[in-house]
C-alpha cells in the first residue's frame, strides 16, 4: 500500500493566506480519513488510487461541513473582523465541499457523487434533529456526545459497501471508535474558552451539575475565561473527556488484538498513534488544570 498522504494532498485545496489571516478553520478529519484509506486499499493493487481519491474528497466534504459548523451565530461581535471571519467561513465551507464534485467527476466516479450527496442530505437532517433538541435544552452531555459521534461517522459509513466483506464489521467498529476519538479531541480543543465551548460537551455537563446562579451565567454567556476554566475544573469536564479518549483508545487496541493480518494491524496502529499522542497532552493538561 502507498504511504498515507491525504493531509498533504489536501493542502492545495485548503491552505489559503486570506483564510488563515482572518479566521480559524477546524482540523482536517485525519483520523477518519486515514482509517477509510486503510480499509479501501487493503488487499488491492498499489495502482488502484480510488481509495486515496475517496479518502481525500470525503475529508474535504467533512472539513467543509465542520467549517460551517464553526460559524459564530451569536448576535454579538458585529465588528468588522468578526464579520469577515463569518463570511470567510461560509465561503470556505462551500469551497471545500465543492471540490468533491469536481474531483470525482474528473475521475468519472459519478456514482460516488450521488452516494456522498445522499449522505450529506441525510447528515443535514440528523443535524436538524440534534439542533432542535439543543434549542429546547433536551440533551444531556452524554446524549450530546453520542449524537456528535453519529454525525461524524455518517459520511464515512457511505463507503461500507466498498469494504471487503470479511472486514466490514471491524471497519464499522473502528470507525465508531475513531469518530469518538476525534469528537472528544475536538471537544477538548473547543472547550478552551466559553465562546467556542458554548453548547459543547462541557457546557451540557456543567448545565447538569452547577448551581442555579452558575447555570444562569452559562445561559447568559456572562462567564469570563478565568471563571469558565474554574467551573470546568470544579466539575472535572476535561478529566471526563480525557477518560473517554483513553477508553476509546483501549477499545481500539482490544479490537486490533483480534486482527490476524499483521500488515493491517500495523497500519491501524499507526493511524491510532495520533490519538495516543493527544491523550498524553490532554492527560497532562487535565492534571495541571
Amino acid at each position: 500500500m502507498k504511504p498515507y498522504r491525504i493531509p498533504q494532498i489536501a493542502k492545495p485545496y485548503t491552505d489559503y493566506d486570506m483564510i488563515q489571516r482572518h479566521t480559524e478553520l477546524p482540523p482536517f478529519p485525519d483520523g477518519r480519513s486515514h482509517l477509510l484509506y486503510i480499509f479501501l486499499n487493503h488487499g488491492r493493487p498499489e495502482d488502484n488510487s480510488d481509495g486515496e481519491l475517496y479518502a481525500l474528497v470525503t475529508g474535504l466534504v467533512q472539513l467543509g461541513l465542520d467549517t460551517h459548523e464553526n460559524i459564530d451565530r451569536s448576535p454579538e461581535g458585529r465588528e468588522e473582523s468578526s464579520m469577515r471571519s463569518r463570511q470567510l467561513k461560509v465561503l470556505a465551507g462551500d469551497y471545500f465541499s465543492s471540490w468533491f464534485y469536481h474531483l470525482l467527476a474528473r475521475r468519472e466516479r459519478i456514482e460516488m457523487v450521488s452516494i456522498l450527496s445522499a449522505a450529506i442530505a441525510d447528515l443535514n437532517v440528523m443535524k436538524s434533529h440534534v439542533y432542535g433538541k439543543m434549542k429546547e435544552k433536551l440533551l444531556s452531555a452524554e446524549q450530546y456526545l453520542r449524537h456528535k459521534v453519529q454525525l461524524n461517522m455518517r459520511l464515512f459509513l457511505s463507503f461500507t459497501p466498498l469494504i471487503e466483506e470479511p472486514l466490514k464489521e471491524l471497519w464499522e467498529k473502528l470507525l465508531a471508535e475513531f469518530s469518538h476519538c476525534e469528537t472528544v479531541c475536538h471537544e477538548l480543543r473547543s472547550s478552551a474558552d466559553p465562546a467556542s465551548g458554548h453548547e459543547g460537551y462541557c457546557y451540557w455537563r456543567l448545565m447538569e451539575n452547577v448551581s442555579e446562579d452558575e447555570r444562569r451565567q452559562l445561559r447568559e454567556q456572562s462567564l469570563d475565561i478565568k471563571d469558565w476554566k474554574k467551573l470546568k475544573l470544579k466539575y472535572k469536564c476535561d478529566y471526563m473527556l480525557t477518560d473517554k479518549l483513553h477508553s476509546s483508545i483501549a477499545a481500539v487496541q482490544n479490537l486490533l488484538q483480534g486482527v490476524k493480518d499483521e500488515q493491517l494491524t500495523s497500519e491501524l496502529r499507526t493511524a491510532l498513534d495520533r490519538f495516543t499522542q493527544q491523550l498524553k497532552i490532554s492527560g497532562q493538561a487535565a492534571v495541571e488544570g
